[in-house]
């Protein structure tokens, strides 16, 4: 135990009868003011759904970066698969069978959608001005995700078909990352 000893709170100090009797010959003569206004104080504002709004902006940003068509072509399977018209089947064929070496890669775990979609454009950007021609984009299969659905992977689709430096992409093979990533054809970078 401790030698000091404990401190009680004070008790609060009472007016002695003398002060009591100078403040009441103080106001002597002294008016209550009075006043005929009623203070009216100012309704609160009316609650604004902001959680709403922010989804509501949220699906249309979305819709807008979204695919504008269900466009993507599906060769043996389920395997989701892009080719830009113009470009011979040979090309994603080539691109399946690992005759493109990736050259750079982003992993996209844990990044919210705006987050994602940021990160996709800048990182697209980037690679096809330093040359790259092969990447690969990590989606993830949706293990973390509520109902075990990869919220990323049918988004980040539709994203990589409406860059313009994106040739083609397929799933990748196995142990490339499996359907939790995609493998990409960019353009060649235009010579200065």
């Amino acid at each position: 135990m401790s030698s000091k000893k404990r401190r009680h709170p004070k008790a609060p100090v009472l007016p002695s009868e003398e002060d009591i009797a100078l403040f009441r010959q103080a106001v002597v003569g002294v008016q209550p003011i009075t006043t005929d206004r009623v203070l009216l104080e100012t309704p609160p504002p009316r609650a604004w759904p902001l959680q709403r709004e922010a989804d509501d902006m949220s699906v249309l940003a979305e819709s807008l970066r979204g695919p504008l068509s269900i466009d993507l072509r599906l060769e043996g399977g389920e395997e989701p698969s892009f080719l830009r018209s113009g470009l011979t089947r040979q090309v994603l064929r080539d691109l399946r069978r690992g005759r493109w070496v990736s050259q750079g890669q982003i992993d996209l775990h844990g990044a919210t959608r705006d987050a994602a979609h940021d990160l996709v454009v800048e990182f697209l950007h980037d690679a096809h001005r330093r040359g790259m021609r092969c990447v690969r984009v990590i989606h993830g299969k949706g293990l973390g995700s509520p109902g075990r659905e990869p919220v990323l992977k049918g988004l980040v689709l539709g994203w990589l078909m409406h860059r313009p430096e994106v040739l083609a992409f397929c799933q990748a093979r196995p142990h490339e990352g499996g359907a939790g990533a995609l493998m990409v054809l960019l353009k060649p970078a235009a010579r200065d």
